[in-house]
């Protein structure tokens, strides 16, 4: 099928936009993560706030209802670079405060009655080469210098939990959890309207200023405070072209496996998975007892552009197929179900960010770079503070206030996003040929301000 796994079975209780109220103390523009969350928190701190969620399509149409459901403490940017711009007590707050996020997430998840499947496993990343090993160990130690709790797995203990065909050890963190992607977002969004709050679907924002929220269509809200939670489609409304580019991650889903292969398989505490290489790769063991599999690999399209027909490219497909099957050849026989894909939101620097105006009241988050699962909730619970008037720990996170530069225009942008996925793709083709940390290495770093 080419809709996501995770929308099978999915129904929510919507607002058209015919149902648009004039004005409300807080806008939101975007109904994935970012948006709800944010709602939820201000919901829940000051009850009986007026507080609506416009959305474009549907709640958790976005990348909230499509990505591979790993709820983890992972930054795209590494604790040196925060803490070349926040000294190394903000960087060590950021970090504590992600993984402190992973458990947030559960604790809403029970107390809501969301019915996600949050199960916290932790992460498995395998070393399938002699360069992957010798990146993965650095990152043991790394991680220990910052606080972390990466461990070290040998080759026995890593097929103990995940039998893979090839692997010379891999790192563990416990700081990670599972989840069913579209049920977060639909019972976060259940969550919201039980505490009051108003959710539009079908009401696409162009435009935002001066305390004022523009359709498409020429319909107005006033809003006394904005919040822009758009991520990989902020291009869509104005003046927002160029602040994230939209990167596309394709999955598939295989069809639901027997015990007798899972038994062979392992993830027996449902960890998620992925390797050292430099593509990224992502899985899980689902709730229903399949393997939900995805990567980067796409292109990135000109102009920023998102379209429908962006969401399959079967050569990437294919290629994510062969890389599970290598990875785990108790596979073979195993038939696909689903394939699908969307767009995540990349900032120039890889630095996500959490904005706020006070004077114009306008602000947002976003720029994950693939990990906002559990960012986005950090980010609606800093964001509810801050429309609030509140200095808080969260606050006071090196993330909020940062600017991350503006990408360049085209054709300096497709050329620099796309020059970034081939020399990923071919660091990892150089690595396996010469079993050495690959030349390219250095260049891929600059070139994503790692």
């Amino acid at each position: 099928m080419t809709q996501p796994l995770w929308a099978d079975g999915a129904s929510a209780t919507r607002a058209t936009a015919s149902d648009l109220p004039f004005s409300a103390e807080v806008v939101i523009v975007g109904g994935g993560y970012t948006g709800l969350w944010t709602a939820y928190y201000l919901l829940r701190e000051r009850p009986g706030a007026d507080v609506l969620v416009l959305e474009a399509d549907h709640v958790g149409f976005g990348a909230s209802g499509r990505n591979g459901g790993w709820v983890s403490a992972l930054w795209p940017v590494s604790p040196d670079t925060l803490a070349r711009h926040a000294g190394r007590a903000g960087a060590v707050a950021q970090l504590a405060a992600l993984r402190d996020t992973v458990d947030e997430v559960g604790r809403v998840d029970a107390a809501e009655g969301v019915g996600s499947g949050f199960t916290k496993g932790g992460a498995l990343v395998v070393a399938r080469t002699p360069a992957q090993e010798e990146r993965a160990r650095a990152s043991v130690a790394h991680s220990a210098s910052w606080g972390g709790s990466t461990t070290w797995l040998d080759a026995g203990a890593t097929r103990e939990r995940l039998a893979v065909a090839v692997a010379r050890g891999a790192t563990f963190t416990p700081d990670c959890a599972r989840v069913h992607p579209r049920r977060l977002v639909d019972g976060l969004a259940g969550a919201v309207r039980r505490l009051g709050g108003r959710i539009v679907d079908g009401a696409r924002v162009t435009r935002t200023g001066d305390r004022v929220v523009v359709l498409a269509d020429g319909r107005r809200v006033s809003a006394g405070a904005v919040i822009h939670a758009t991520e990989g489609w902020s291009g869509t409304v104005s003046g927002q072209g160029r602040r994230v580019v939209p990167v596309y991650s394709l999955m598939l889903a295989t069809e639901v496996i027997d015990d007798a292969r899972w038994a062979r398989i392992g993830l027996a505490g449902r960890e998620v998975f992925s390797d050292h290489g430099h593509v990224v790769i992502y899985g899980q063991r689902t709730g229903d007892g399949r393997i939900a599999f995805g990567g980067r690999g796409a292109p990135y399209h000109w102009g920023s552009a998102i379209r429908p027909e962006f969401d399959h490219d079967e050569a990437v497909f294919g290629a994510l197929r062969s890389i599970l099957r290598d990875l785990l050849p108790q596979l073979d026989g195993v038939g696909f179900t689903h394939a699908w894909g969307g767009p995540l939101g990349i900032a120039r620097d890889w630095h996500p960010s959490v904005t706020w105006d006070p004077v114009a009241r306008i602000g947002g988050a976003g720029g994950y770079v693939g990990d906002g699962v559990a960012a986005s909730n950090l980010a609606g619970r800093t964001l509810a503070d801050l429309v609030l008037g509140r200095q808080s720990a969260l606050t006071a996170l090196p993330w909020v206030g940062h600017r991350s530069p503006r990408w360049e225009p085209e054709p300096l942008r497709w050329l620099g996003v796309n020059a970034g996925l081939r020399l990923a793709q071919a660091a990892d083709r150089e690595e396996l040929s010469t079993g050495r940390p690959a030349r390219l290495g250095w260049l891929l770093d600059r070139l994503t301000a790692h």
